[in-house]
């Protein structure tokens, strides 16, 4: 009698398999299926995603990690600290050489056409007096809420009649500072498209553009830098197209809208480091990590919270693990948010554990660049 069994072999193993395969498959129930579909498709993504990260930190591992510090004088005033105190203190006791600086159009220009540079003119010297560096931000919206930063006098005005004044008063920001030796780069509007917080008018792509042309116009030679939001998922291929893009980075929130409770971000560090790669890939523009959280999220704003409320999000363990995550990201350059709150805390409450942090961060962070430059 003929056998008819298929002998495997080595030469046809593959087939085997491939059968078996198929007959498996078809056994399945089309919920099964489907689940495994998913997770084989989440660890694909994953997969790669990893991989251009570690791509991404490889490339970048030797070259020296920059910890600067967004620094606003009306945020330390509304905390009840003296904001020149405050930055001397950022300076020179914690160390920090590289400044991110506001120019608020509220505060320059009060009266349409009459400019009083006097705060930012002191802040600038501050850091050019220690050879540091300055990202300056420009436009309507930036850093701080409300983030649009209108004067009084225009904010009641049609497009038509503010934009015009917002690029006079522009021109005059960057005519001034533009050849001011610590100026290293502008940050144009600060995530221009996040409308889910703070309520800017005429959030269009035409004005960034209009304003990004300007901006070089008038200072070809100085980087501009654009923001991402926290969550945004995608490369940034549309126009403008900066010189460098910024992300920033918050952990733990008080979500008001959906929990109503504390909610951290699940995202690794390296979620950040294959945005990064991504966007060097496809626009062949570096990223840097332009605001790392590093002061509190309460429900009810700072004055208005208890210590205990306020060490729920920030606290000297919680810093001390989110500039490290910063580190993880393999971003380079990471400016902290949060320079005022430690110095209110250090100053008012007579708690400088979030200083400590911070101030042995930047000295272990010096030490290793030291030690990377020496290899």
């Amino acid at each position: 009698m003929k056998n008819n069994k298929t002998t495997v072999t080595g030469k046809n193993l593959p087939k085997y398999y491939l059968r078996e395969l198929k007959i498996w498959w078809k056994s399945l129930k089309k919920f099964q299926r489907f689940f495994i579909i998913v997770i084989v498709f989440l660890f694909m993504f994953c997969a790669q995603a990893y991989g251009l990260a570690y791509w991404y930190q490889q490339k970048h591992k030797n070259e020296p990690i920059h910890l600067g510090v967004t620094f606003i004088a009306d945020y330390a005033t509304s905390l009840g600290i003296d904001p020149h105190r405050t930055m001397l203190a950022l300076r020179d006791d914690l160390g920090f050489r590289r400044f991110r600086l506001v120019s608020y159009w509220e505060d320059i220009e009060k009266a349409p056409g009459k400019y009083d540079f006097s705060e930012l003119d002191w802040e600038m010297q501050q850091v050019d007096a220690v050879h540091g560096s300055v990202t300056l931000s420009i436009g309507l919206r930036q850093p701080r809420w409300p983030e649009c930063h209108i004067p009084n006098w225009a904010s009641n005005e049609q497009t038509s009649v503010w934009y015009p004044q917002l690029k006079n008063f522009m021109t005059a920001v960057v005519n001034r500072y533009k050849n001011n030796p610590a100026l290293v780069s502008y940050q144009l509007e600060n995530e221009y498209y996040l409308s889910a917080f703070a309520n800017c008018p005429d959030s269009t792509k035409d004005r960034i553009i209009d304003e990004f042309k300007l901006v070089k116009t008038l200072d070809a030679k100085t980087p501009i830098i654009i923001s991402l939001s926290n969550n945004y998922l995608g490369i940034p291929i549309s126009q403008p197209r900066p010189d460098q893009y910024g992300v920033s980075v918050y952990k733990l929130v008080y979500d008001k809208t959906i929990t109503h409770n504390y909610f951290e971000y699940p995202f690794p560090d390296w979620y950040y480091t294959w945005r990064a790669a991504l966007t060097e890939i496809v626009t062949g523009k570096s990223s840097m990590l332009h605001e790392l959280q590093a002061e509190p999220w309460p429900p009810t704003g700072i004055l208005n919270s208890s210590q205990d409320e306020l060490s729920k999000s920030m606290n000297a363990p919680l810093l001390q693990k989110r500039i490290q995550y910063g580190k993880d990201t393999g971003f380079k350059d990471i400016d902290l948010w949060g320079g005022e709150y430690w110095y209110y805390e250090k100053t008012k409450f007579n708690d400088p554990s979030l200083w400590n942090v911070v101030k042995k961060s930047i000295q272990q962070t010096n030490q290793d660049n030291v030690a990377k430059h020496l290899q």
